[in-house]
């Protein structure tokens, strides 16, 4: 996966916390600690249920916790809503554009900047 940053952040958080990999796993419900170590060095991504724990676990934000997956996932949603903004806008010059016109309002007051604008994630 290439990023710019470091893909998640859950060997820093967990040392920071003082829990072992056994412990962590023990949190999440694995079975040991290899599962832990797997997501910890990027051979396995987490299921969405086990990467809100290890952030209720570590008291680490979603975001912070995964940033190197969050700032993929914006640039790929990014590049989606421009492309969707385009073929909207040129249905919408072609007079197809009846049911599209509120989801072309939207694409633009967005700006297409697939940004991550959600600020209540503590």
């Amino acid at each position: 996966m290439a990023s710019s940053s470091i893909d998640n952040y859950l060997r820093t958080y967990r040392k920071r916390s003082g829990l072992t990999q056994s412990e962590v796993a023990f949190l999440l419900g694995c079975k040991d600690a290899g599962q832990v170590s797997r997501y910890e060095r990027h051979h396995r991504l987490p299921t969405l249920h086990t990467a809100l724990a290890c952030a209720s676990i570590l008291r680490v934000p979603l975001t912070t916790l995964f940033a190197g997956i969050q700032e993929q996932v914006n640039r790929e949603t990014a590049r989606r809503i421009a492309r969707l903004r385009l073929d909207l806008e040129n249905k919408h010059i072609l007079g197809r554009h009846s049911k599209r016109t509120k989801t072309l309002r939207w694409l633009i007051q967005f700006g297409g900047r697939g940004e991550n604008t959600n600020n209540d994630q503590e």
